[in-house]
């Protein structure tokens, strides 16, 4: 039995082998002997297979192809095909860089793509006659115009007229009260003291001559407290908006803030190398457009998205940002912001814009690259259009300054190893260069050494030029104006205040460099326009004592019991036991030749 089944296995077997061949043989004859009808024929297969070069060239411009005599294609790598078939043409030769072929190391070359050619509307730099001379306060005056100043003192006047009683009525203020107000504020910032009220206050240690030559300490507060931006008809068309869509939440700042972008616009021209970035204007005050960013130095205040020049760090355009309304073109609040600032028909073309993770994406960088400005900057993994890849991307065996890099068309996306993994996107730079930077790490016997590691282009040159807006912001925390308060729209004021000043200070230096001349830093920068302002206010001499309020008669200092010693209660000012009180507002308060809280505490609450 067992040889029957063997026989019968042997005569299958050979059946089936002599069946498979025979369709081998068909096949291997049909490729081989397939010869075109005409030539019509062969001319239109040869406009097939160029046609479907062409779109795999526009698609895929970096995939190595093999073509078959059908003319039909398929990706390959570097290393030779494993198909067992003929192949009827040669091998197209394209740029290897793909995702679908993994990350390239620096072995890979890249092409350099072409560069921007800088077209400016205006030249680059200040917008002013640079032979002529200009005084601090003139450069002051192109962002704080008269015009704006006016605006300001007539919203001002119109509601201190209406929050302050009869029988202490509201003085009108005039230009050269603003100028005063302006030097005290930025005096503020460059002399630190704890309360507001210090700086006129009589005792040894805060006996400070200048705030008393250019206003009365009332009159400073007066005006802090009636500060207004926008005017009182406004407001109340703007209130009856709320809850629409045409409420205006940023309408209380409106005049100063519209016109304060359009002078830092006018006043300046950037160089070719920008950067975009977010700034925090602290403030807890409750109000909607308030943002909370963890990562950020301030963490709680108001955002604004600022465009600055790179390589000085004056600001050229910024926004504020006033919630998850904003924009509705369904791009994203980093595409649009960034859409928003540059502004070409002002700009020019040609220009390098540098931007963190939060901006970039390759779908801004091919818009902004239609619009001729070249774009670099970090990006996040998960962006849509970042290469999923992960084939020869670095692991956690590849050494400090390793490089990996896939081109996309005009999109490079480069990943390289410092202390940690960096990735950056950009259309202006190769992958890499041959460019390196010195890092400390461990020699082999545990040691501290300087080590030379690679670095791409993009890292070395986004290094560089992104910190504009931090190099503005530092400007600014040197000596910034700012002080706290409950009204979110006079915390605007204050900043838009700094923003003046540093920029008149960069357009300062700018001029004078421009002489060949030494220019000031900014504290001396900042003291002679506070000189000049108050100067300009006419203020250097002592002001008149303000008329005594026509309820201060009622006003008189009590002893609290008839014992010294006893029945002593917290001093409201200075918080040092005190006998005394005043007989009408019932509050404790010292009454010495020494430390007259009595006089200071009234003064302060215009009592």
């Amino acid at each position: 039995m067992f040889v029957c089944h063997f026989k019968l296995y042997i005569k299958v077997k050979s059946i089936v082998c002599s069946f498979f061949l025979s369709i081998f043989a068909k096949l291997f004859n049909n490729q081989d002997i397939n010869p075109l009808d005409d030539g019509e024929d062969e001319r239109s297969t040869d406009q097939h297979v160029s046609v479907i070069k062409q779109e795999c060239q526009k698609t895929r411009p970096n995939v190595d192809v093999i073509q078959t005599v059908s003319g039909s294609r398929r990706p390959r790598g570097r290393g030779r095909g494993r198909g067992r078939g003929r192949t009827g043409s040669s091998q197209a030769e394209m740029p290897a860089s793909t995702s679908e072929e993994g990350w390239n190391d620096t072995d890979a070359p890249d092409i350099i793509p072409p560069q921007p050619t800088f077209r400016p509307i205006k030249s680059p730099g200040p917008q002013i006659i640079p032979t002529a001379s200009y005084t601090l306060l003139q450069l002051f005056q192109l962002y704080f115009t008269n015009s704006m100043l006016l605006t300001i003192i007539k919203n001002t006047n119109d509601f201190g007229s209406t929050c302050h009683k009869p029988s202490n009525p509201w003085i009108d203020l005039t230009l050269q009260d603003m100028y005063a107000f302006m030097a005290m504020v930025i005096y503020m910032g460059l002399v630190k003291l704890p309360a507001i009220t210090d700086y006129w206050r009589g005792s040894k240690l805060y006996s400070l001559p200048f705030p008393k030559k250019i206003m009365s300490g009332k009159k400073f507060q007066r005006i802090c407290r009636s500060l207004h931006l926008s005017s009182l008809e406004d407001n109340a068309a703007n209130e009856q908006r709320r809850g629409t869509a045409d409420f205006d939440r940023l309408c209380k700042i409106k005049p100063l803030y519209t016109e304060m972008r359009e002078v830092c616009k006018k006043n300046y021209n950037p160089g070719q190398e920008i950067s975009i970035d977010e700034r925090m204007v602290a403030s807890k005050a409750r109000i909607g457009i308030k943002q909370y960013m963890k990562n950020k130095p301030v963490r709680w205040g108001y955002k604004l998205f600022v465009l600055a020049d790179s390589s000085n760090g004056y600001t050229w355009d910024f926004f504020v940002y006033e919630g998850k309304l904003q924009g509705n073109s369904g791009k994203g609040l980093s595409y649009e912001s960034v859409m928003e600032l540059i502004d070409t028909r002002l700009l020019g073309t040609g220009y390098k814009l540098f931007v963190d993770n939060f901006y970039s994406s390759p779908s801004l960088f091919c818009d902004l690259l239609q619009k001729r400005i070249w774009a670099c900057g970090t990006i996040r993994t998960n962006r849509i259009g970042f290469p999923k890849t992960k084939k020869n991307c670095l692991d956690s065996k590849s050494p400090r300054g390793s490089i990996r890099w896939i081109r996309k068309d005009s999109l490079l996306f480069v990943q390289w190893r410092d202390t940690r993994d960096v990735f950056l996107c950009s259309t202006l730079h190769t992958a890499h260069a041959g460019d390196t930077v010195q890092r400390r790490v461990r020699d082999a016997d545990g040691h501290w050494v300087l080590k030379d590691i690679s670095v791409p282009p993009a890292v070395k040159e986004y290094n560089r030029c992104m910190g504009g807006v931090d190099h503005s912001d530092a400007l600014i925390n040197y000596y910034k104006v700012i002080h706290k308060t409950q009204r979110w729209y006079k915390t605007f004021f204050y900043h838009f205040l700094d923003i003046a000043v540093v920029n008149a200070f960069l357009l300062h230096k700018s001029i004078t460099k421009g002489k060949g001349e030494v220019p000031m830093h900014q504290k001396a920068f900042r003291e002679t326009l506070i000189e000049e302002l108050a100067a300009a206010a006419g203020s250097l001499a002592p002001s008149p004592a303000p008329s005594p309020s026509p309820n201060r008669a009622h006003h008189k200092p009590v002893h609290i019991s008839g014992h010294s010693t006893t029945g002593r209660l917290r001093c409201r000012h200075c918080q040092t036991k005190t006998p005394v009180k005043c007989s009408s507002c019932d509050v404790p308060l010292c009454f010495l030749p020494s430390r007259d809280c009595y006089k200071d505490w009234h003064d302060a609450n215009d009592l």
